[in-house]
C-alpha cells in the first residue's frame, strides 16, 4: 500500500495522527459517495473515475467499462499499429513474452494502479471480509512482474474464439483490454461431478465495449470457459444484434516458474 499512502500524501500532504484520521474519514467519504448501485467508483485520486462492475453470476469476475477514454485507445491502437505485426492480410495474432513493449508495460502499470485503488475503496467497504468481493487479490496484485506475456489479437467482422479455460502454463489473474468494436464474451460452466452434462450449461453474458478491462481470477479463470461467437445471431444484446467490425484484445498474462 505504500505507492497509495505517496499519493494520499500528494494529494493531502503531511499530517499530524488527528489531522490523518481526519483525511481517511475524508476519503471514506469521498468514496461512499463514489459508490453507486453496488458499483465502486475508482480513481479519482488519479484525476479520472473508473466504475467497477462485478460480475455476480461468478465469482473473480470483473469489468471496468472506462478504463481507457477513447484518446488513449487511440494511442494504444497507434502502438499496436506501429509493431507491424498484422501488416501481412493473414496475420491476426502476435505473441510476446518476457519483455514486454513499452506501451504494454504502460498499460500494465495502469490497471496496477486503477486496481490499486479500487481495493481501497473496497477495504472501506467492508469488501475485504470477503476475498470474491475484492477486485483483484493482493499476491496477484503485488506479484513481480504482475504480467510478462502479452497476445494480441485482431479479429476481423465473423471472427471470435471458441469456449476455452487459459492454459495452465499461465498463473492465476489474467486482464484482458477490449478495442474497438463492442462484443459479448460469454462464460460458460467447465464440465465436472457437480456440473452434470445432462444439466443445461449456465451460460453469462457479459457486454465488451471499446476500451474496457476485464478481469479474471480464481473461479472465473479456473472453473469458467470463456468465448466470443461473432456468428450471426449471437451477439445480441438487449435485444439488438451488434453490428460487427473489426476488434482488436490487448490480454496480459503472468507465465507460471519454472523452479
Amino acid at each position: 500500500m505504500e505507492e497509495l499512502k505517496t499519493i494520499l500524501t500528494e494529494a493531502f500532504g503531511e499530517s499530524s495522527d488527528s489531522e490523518g484520521e481526519e483525511q481517511r474519514q475524508l476519503l471514506h467519504t469521498h468514496c461512499a459517495e463514489n459508490r453507486v448501485n453496488g458499483k465502486a467508483l475508482s480513481g479519482s485520486v488519479y484525476g479520472e473515475s473508473h466504475s467497477w462492475e462485478r460480475i455476480s453470476e461468478i465469482n473473480g469476475l470483473w469489468l471496468c467499462k472506462d478504463f481507457l477514454s477513447p484518446d488513449q485507445q487511440s494511442n494504444l491502437l497507434s502502438s499496436i499499429q506501429l509493431e507491424g505485426w498484422f501488416a501481412e492480410p493473414s496475420s491476426n495474432q502476435a505473441m510476446r513474452f518476457g519483455d514486454l513493449p513499452g506501451w504494454a508495460v504502460e498499460l500494465s502499470s495502469s490497471i496496477h494502479e486503477v486496481i490499486l485503488f479500487g481495493n481501497y475503496v473496497a477495504e472501506l467497504e467492508n469488501c475485504g471480509k470477503s476475498k470474491e468481493a475484492c477486485i483483484f487479490p493482493q499476491d496477484l496484485l503485488w506479484r513481480e512482474p504482475l504480467f510478462d506475456q502479452l497476445i494480441v489479437n485482431m479479429y476481423r467482422p465473423g471472427e471470435g474464439i471458441c469456449p476455452h479455460v487459459d492454459l495452465m502454463r499461465f498463473e492465476d489473474g489474467i486482464a484482458i483490454v477490449s478495442l474497438e468494436s463492442s462484443c459479448v464474451m460469454h462464460f460458460s460452466q467447465v464440465e465436472n461431478e457437480t456440473c452434470r452434462a445432462q444439466d443445461p450449461p449456465q451460460r453469462v453474458p457479459v457486454l465488451l465495449t471499446p476500451g474496457c478491462l476485464i478481469l479474471m481470477w480464481g473461479e472465473a479463470r479456473y472453473l469458467w470457459k470463456h468465448e466470443i461467437n461473432r456468428g450471426p445471431g449471437f451477439q445480441i444484446c438487449e435485444g439488438q444484434e451488434i453490428d460487427q467490425k473489426r476488434r482488436m484484445s490487448a490480454t496480459l498474462r503472468k507465465l507460471c516458474s519454472t523452479d
